[in-house]
């Protein structure tokens, strides 16, 4: 369950996946300005592979995309967005136990994810291949399952029929 809801809050930005600093901070149960404080004082441990302010366009797509409710949400600054690189570091700088806790379930959402879409692309491919092997287009995997159903059927059907015609 509470991967669900780390992976609910997990978001694509620039290419990446990341988490903004609210729900880092609420997660790891800190107030979000001592969070931001910790990661400050630490900057030098977040390059910008590992966490990057958001620009206005950024914090409006989020907003259009109903992820957050409202621009205000942000609280007037430009929240920071943390890469899984950079929600590894926290480890570092959050100190508690709960962040700790809560650092090795995001790292777990994080990786579940990434298992989920090498499954996604494996099927896809496969799926191509059906489609170049048959000569056929499929719409969905549910139209892929007829097609291969109905197929084994004719053949099953094929094999048993009682053969007629001329018998020497």
């Amino acid at each position: 369950m509470e991967l669900e809801l780390i992976k609910n809050q997990i978001h694509e930005i620039r290419g990446k996946k990341v988490m903004l600093d609210m729900d880092l901070a609420l997660k790891h149960v800190f107030p979000l300005h001592k969070f931001l404080l910790a990661v400050r004082r630490n900057i030098v441990r977040f390059p910008e592979d590992f966490m990057f302010e958001l620009t206005e366009v950024e914090m409006k797509n989020l907003v259009s995309q109903f992820v957050i409710p409202a621009i205000n949400q942000f609280g007037g600054a430009k929240p920071f967005a943390f890469t899984e690189q950079g929600i590894a570091m926290l480890s570092s700088v959050l100190k508690s136990k709960k962040a700790i806790q809560m650092n090795i379930a995001i790292m777990r959402a994080f990786v579940m994810m990434r298992q989920f879409a090498l499954t996604y692309q494996e099927l896809s491919e496969k799926l191509t291949e059906l489609e170049k092997l048959h000569n056929q287009k499929f719409d969905d995997i549910e139209q892929v399952l007829k097609y291969l159903i109905q197929k084994d059927k004719k053949q099953t059907q094929q094999a048993v029929r009682k053969q007629v015609g001329y018998k020497k």
